[in-house]
């Protein structure tokens, strides 16, 4: 009787180790990557640093672009683009040959007035020669009559403007007139003068008195 109990207890047991439920396949399994959706943001952290070194970037480029156009411009100024501040043979030159004209053109007598006139159609144009034809007839007539003798000196003339064919002038000068039988009289003048440069010499195109 003993021997049978045992062999059904121990069938029982067996029985019953068979019966127990098995253990879910979840319990066992890895669990899965959850790095992509984590909560605490620590993936989107790791991607600042890249973030960040393509705004510095983008910020360096701006910046270089800025401070080249700024340059560019500095460089473009009409102060750096005046040749009379740079260039000192042209800046003579231009100087010299005004001065030589204006004495020409505003200096006759009563015998040269034909001299005179011969000078202007060489030494100016444009409106210049059409203001000084205009009224040149004028003083020639007043020269023939009064015996009037007219001299030019030019003072000082200072170019305030220069490019490669223009050329602005601010011009002092002192005129001395003489009529027969009377004493001398002397004047200033300043007058604002624009040449033009063509074939190779400076002719006067505009003459402003000031």
């Amino acid at each position: 009787m003993s021997v049978n109990t045992d062999v059904e207890e121990n069938e029982d047991t067996a029985k019953a180790a068979d019966e127990s439920p098995e253990t879910p396949e979840a319990a066992v399994e890895p669990p899965e990557d959850t790095e992509d959706t984590d909560d605490t943001g620590a993936r989107p952290a790791r991607r600042w640093p890249r973030v960040l070194a393509a705004v510095l970037v983008v910020a360096l480029l701006a910046a270089g672009a800025v401070m080249y156009v700024a340059g560019r411009q500095l460089r473009d100024t009409p102060a750096t683009s005046n040749r009379a501040l740079t260039d000192s043979a042209a800046t003579a030159q231009v100087a010299g040959e005004v001065t030589s004209a204006l004495g020409k053109v505003f200096s006759y007598s009563p015998e040269g007035t034909a001299a005179t006139k011969a000078s202007a159609q060489k030494l100016l144009a444009g409106k210049a020669l059409q203001q000084y034809a205009a009224l040149f007839g004028q003083v020639e007539k007043q020269s023939a009559d009064q015996k009037l003798t007219l001299t030019t000196h030019v003072v000082r003339a200072g170019v305030t403007r220069l490019t490669p064919d223009s050329a602005h002038l601010l011009v002092f000068l002192d005129q001395v007139y003489e009529r027969k039988g009377k004493a001398a009289s002397k004047a200033a003048a300043q007058l604002s003068v624009t040449a033009r440069l063509r074939e190779g010499h400076w002719t006067i195109v505009e003459i402003t008195s000031r």
